[in-house]
C-alpha cells in the first residue's frame, strides 16, 4: 500500500476552495490551456512555413553572422559541394586584427546543415571575432556533387586551409581550426595528411573512438551491429538513387531520447509558448535543414569510422593508397573537448584513440605531441556547440590559451577552468573571470574513464560480420534495387519522411491549417495566462514530469534490452570462430610494440638533445632555467605565462624575442632538462656568460615564478642551487668612484 494520492498533488488546494472559487481556478485554466494550444500550433505552422521557404533558398547556413564567398569547392578539379566563407565582423564586434592567427571552424555534415558553429552571437565564431581573430567557415551545400568522394571533401578541405594561410601568411601562427562532431573526423585526416597547414585543433564533441564506451550507457554504438554492419546505409544509398538522406541519420539522433522528442521539447514549447516561439523557431531552422549525401560517401564513413573504428586503429589509408592516416603525424597541440552528458560522443569515444594511439605519456613525447583534454560534467551533445556557457566559459578560455598551449612542453594534460576568486593571487594577470591551468595526466588517466576496453573485443566481431554482410548484399541484393530505384522514387520515399513531414504537413500548404493563423492572432490580442500557482497548471507541470519519466523508463529498458541482445550474438564464441576470429586475434588493436623504427626514433632524439646541452641562446638558457625551478610541478598555470609575455612585450623591439622563438626554446629545452637535468643547469653559464644578463634573466625567472603565489620550499631550493651554480650568491662589490 502507498499513501500516495490518487490525484495529482497539484490539485491538493482545490479542496480548501468554495466551489466557485475551484470553478472559477478550473476556468481560468482552460482559457489558458486552450490558447497555449492554439499558439503552439501557430508556432508548428510557422515552423513547416519556415521549413519550405528555406529549402526554396537552397537551405543556406543558418549563421547569425554575414559571410562572403572565398572558395567553392563545386569548381574544384574533384568537386565536393563544400564552400569557404569568410565571417564579417558584427557592429558589435572589433576590427578583426590580421596579425592575428585566423580561426577556421568546420561545422558536421550529419544530417544537418552547417551553420551550429555560428548559430548565435556566443558561439565559437562569436568568441573568434570577440578576439578580434579572422574568422572562416567551412560550409557546405544540400546536394552532393555528382561523383563526390569523402576523397573529394577532403582535398578540398586541405585546399581551403592552405588558401587561408595565403590570406594571412604574416600572421603570429597557423589557423586555429575547430571540427564539431562529426566535422571533428574530417580535421584529424586533414591534420594528418597536411600537418603543415594547421595550428591548433580542436575537436568538439567529436567520436573518433566508435567503439568506446561505458556498459549500462552509450547505446548508440551497438547500433551498427543490431543492424547487421554497413549494408542497410548502402541499402538506402541504394533506394536514394546513389543518394543517402541525411534524415536517417537525424531520427537515430532522435531516437536516443525519446522522452526530449516525443513529448519535452514539444511540451517546452506549449507550456512557455509566449516567449518560447523565437528560440524555437531558431534551432528548428536548423534541426529540419536535412542534407543529403552521395552513396559512396556515406559507404565509406559505416565501413572505416562507425563500424569498422579504423580511424582510431590508424588504419585509414590515403587516397592514393600510398600512407596511413596517422594521428599521430599531426604536428600542432591537439586540444579534445567533451562532455559527460553527452550521449551521442561520450568522453571515452572522444578520448580512447590515445591509448590506441600510444602506448605512454613518454611515446607522445617522444613524438613531439601536446594533447589536452577537457571534460564538461553535464553539458549535451549539441550544448557544446550551441550552449552560450560553454561559448563564454570553456570555448573561450581554450581560444585565449592557445600560445600557452604551444608552449607546453609535449605531453598529455587536462585543462581544468575555474572561477577567480578576490583573493586569488595574480589576479592582475589574468583577464575575465576564470582561470585555465593545464594538468599533466598519464596513460592511465584516460583508461581509468572507461569500464575496461574489453568489451570492444566484441565490435571486432561486429566489423567482421558487416564485411560479409556488405558482400553479399553488394553481389545480390544491390544490382535489385538500384535497378528498381529511380529519381523520381527517391524525391518521393524523402519527401514522405516523417522528419519532412511533420514539417510540411502542418504549413500553410495543409488547407486544414488555414484556420490557424487567424485564431492564434484573435488570441494574442486576448491573452488570459493562468497564475503561475494555478493549482490546475501544477497538476499539468506534475502529469507532464510522469510522461518524461515513463518514456525514460521505455527508453532504458529499451537500451538495456539492445545491450543485452548484442552481447549475446557478438560475444559468442561460436560466432567470432564462424567469421575466423579467434582467441589470439581478438582485442589486438592497441599500439604497435616496440620495433626498430621506434628504438631507431629515440636514438636520434637523444643523439639530437645531447647537441643541446652546451649551446643555444639566452631564450635557451632562460626556458632551461623556468622549467628546472618548475620541474616536480604538474600544474602549468596561465598567470606565469601571462606575466611572462607581457615582460618581453616590454624588452626593446631590436632584443625582443619573437613569440615562436620562445616556444621552440621552451619545447626544446623540456626534452634537454628531462633527459638530464644535473647536467643541464650545470651547462648555464655556457649559454649566459655575461654577469649582468644572468642576473637580469634569474630575476626574471624568479618573478615569473611569483605570479601564481609565493614560491614553494621545492623552489626555493631551486633557486639557491641555481643562484650558485650562476655565480650570483657572491656579493657585488661596489664601484670606487675616481
Amino acid at each position: 500500500m502507498t499513501d500516495k494520492p490518487p490525484f495529482p498533488t497539484g490539485l491538493s488546494p482545490l479542496f480548501g476552495l468554495w466551489p466557485m472559487q475551484a470553478a472559477q481556478t478550473a476556468a481560468e485554466y482552460g482559457i489558458d490551456a486552450w490558447q497555449r494550444a492554439i499558439l503552439t500550433l501557430d508556432v508548428l505552422r510557422e515552423r513547416g512555413n519556415q521549413y519550405i521557404e528555406h529549402t526554396k533558398s537552397g537551405k543556406p547556413p543558418v549563421l547569425v553572422f554575414d559571410y562572403e564567398m572565398v572558395l567553392d569547392a563545386r569548381e574544384f578539379p574533384k568537386p565536393a559541394n563544400y564552400a569557404l566563407v569568410r565571417i564579417k565582423p558584427g557592429a558589435t564586434h572589433a576590427k578583426t586584427d590580421p596579425g592575428k592567427r585566423p580561426f577556421v571552424v568546420i561545422d558536421p555534415r550529419a544530417g544537418h546543415g552547417p551553420g551550429i558553429g555560428g548559430f548565435k552571437m556566443d558561439s565559437e565564431i562569436g568568441i573568434a571575432l570577440q578576439h578580434g581573430h579572422p574568422c572562416y567557415f567551412v560550409m557546405f551545400f544540400p546536394m552532393p556533387m555528382p561523383g563526390q568522394t569523402i576523397e573529394s571533401v577532403c582535398a578540398a578541405e586541405i585546399a581551403f586551409m592552405r588558401k587561408v594561410n595565403e590570406l594571412h601568411s604574416e600572421s603570429d601562427g597557423k589557423p586555429f581550426v575547430i571540427g564539431n562532431c562529426q566535422g571533428g573526423w574530417a580535421l584529424i585526416m586533414l591534420a594528418a595528411l597536411a600537418p603543415q597547414e594547421v595550428g591548433p585543433i580542436l575537436l568538439a564533441g567529436s567520436p573518433v573512438s566508435y567503439w568506446a564506451g561505458v556498459e549500462g550507457k552509450n547505446p548508440m554504438r551497438y547500433s551498427g551491429g543490431l543492424m547487421g554492419g554497413t549494408w542497410l546505409a548502402s541499402f538506402a544509398g541504394d533506394m536514394g538513387h546513389g543518394k543517402f538522406d541525411g534524415a536517417h541519420l537525424v531520427s537515430n539522433f532522435e531516437g536516443l531520447n525519446p522522452s526530449n522528442t516525443y513529448w519535452t521539447k514539444l511540451y517546452s514549447l506549449y507550456s512557455q509558448v509566449d516567449t518560447e516561439r523565437e528560440r524555437f523557431l531558431e534551432f528548428e531552422k536548423w534541426w529540419g535543414g536535412l542534407f543529403l549525401m552521395n552513396k559512396e560517401e556515406m559507404e565509406w564513413i559505416t565501413k572505416n569510422l562507425f563500424v569498422g573504428n579504423k580511424l582510431s586503429a590508424g588504419k585509414v589509408e590515403s587516397f592514393d593508397g600510398k600512407h596511413r592516416v596517422d594521428i599521430r603525424n599531426i604536428r600542432t597541440p591537439i586540444v579534445v573537448f567533451a562532455s559527460w552528458g553527452d550521449n551521442i560522443t561520450p568522453p571515452q569515444q572522444a578520448l580512447n584513440w590515445i591509448p590506441d594511439s600510444y602506448s605512454s605519456v613518454d611515446e607522445i613525447r617522444l613524438n613531439e605531441q601536446t594533447i589536452v583534454y577537457c571534460l564538461h560534467e553535464k553539458i549535451g551533445h549539441l550544448g557544446i556547440f550551441v550552449s552560450a556557457g560553454v561559448a563564454k566559459r570553456e570555448t573561450s578560455e581554450l581560444a585565449s590559451a592557445l600560445d600557452l598551449i604551444e608552449t607546453l612542453p609535449p605531453g598529455l594534460y587536462e585543462a581544468v577552468i575555474q572561477d577567480t576568486q578576490p583573493d586569488m593571487p595574480g589576479l592582475a594577470y589574468l583577464e575575465g573571470r576564470y582561470l585555465i591551468q593545464f594538468a599533466a595526466r598519464t596513460m592511465d588517466d584516460i583508461l581509468a574513464l572507461d569500464d575496461g576496453r574489453k568489451d570492444e573485443q566484441a565490435f571486432e566481431v561486429v566489423d567482421r560480420v558487416a564485411q560479409i554482410n556488405q558482400g553479399l548484399y553488394d553481389t545480390f541484393a544491390s544490382p535489385v534495387v538500384k535497378a528498381m530505384s529511380s529519381e523520381m522514387g527517391a524525391e518521393a520515399v524523402r519527401a514522405a519522411n516523417p522528419a519532412r513531414v511533420e514539417r510540411w504537413g502542418m504549413s500553410d500548404l495543409n488547407p486544414w491549417m488555414y484556420w490557424v493563423k487567424a485564431l492564434a492572432e484573435n488570441v494574442r490580442a486576448n491573452r488570459r495566462p493562468a497564475a503561475p500557482d494555478n493549482p490546475f497548471a501544477k497538476a499539468e507541470r506534475e502529469m507532464s514530469n510522469t510522461i518524461e519519466q515513463s518514456l525514460d523508463r521505455v527508453r532504458d529498458a529499451r537500451d538495456e534490452m539492445s545491450e543485452r541482445m548484442f552481447k549475446a550474438i557478438y560475444e559468442a564464441p561460436w560466432l567470432a570462430a564462424a567469421v575466423g576470429l579467434g582467441a589470439d586475434t581478438l582485442g589486438r588493436r592497441g599500439p604497435q610494440s616496440a620495433t626498430w623504427e621506434k628504438d631507431e626514433l629515440k636514438r636520434l632524439k637523444r643523439q639530437e638533445i645531447e647537441s643541446q646541452f652546451e649551446t643555444g641562446t639566452i631564450v635557451d638558457a632562460w626556458a632551461r632555467l623556468l622549467l628546472y625551478v618548475r620541474r616536480e610541478e604538474n600544474v602549468v598555470d596561465e598567470r606565469p605565462y601571462n606575466l611572462m609575455r607581457r615582460m618581453i612585450d616590454e624588452i626593446e623591439p631590436e632584443h625582443r624575442p619573437s613569440l615562436a622563438a620562445v616556444k621552440a626554446a621552451m619545447k626544446r629545452q623540456a626534452f634537454v632538462v628531462a633527459l638530464d637535468e644535473e647536467r643541464a643547469v650545470a651547462a648555464l653559464p655556457l649559454l649566459v656568460p655575461e654577469m649582468h644578463q644572468r642576473r637580469k634573466g634569474f630575476e626574471a625567472a624568479r618573478k615569473v615564478a611569483s605570479a601564481r603565489g609565493k614560491p614553494t620550499a621545492h623552489q626555493e631550493e631551486r633557486f639557491r642551487r641555481l643562484a650558485s651554480i650562476l655565480s650570483l650568491d657572491t656579493p657585488v662589490k661596489p664601484r670606487r668612484t675616481a
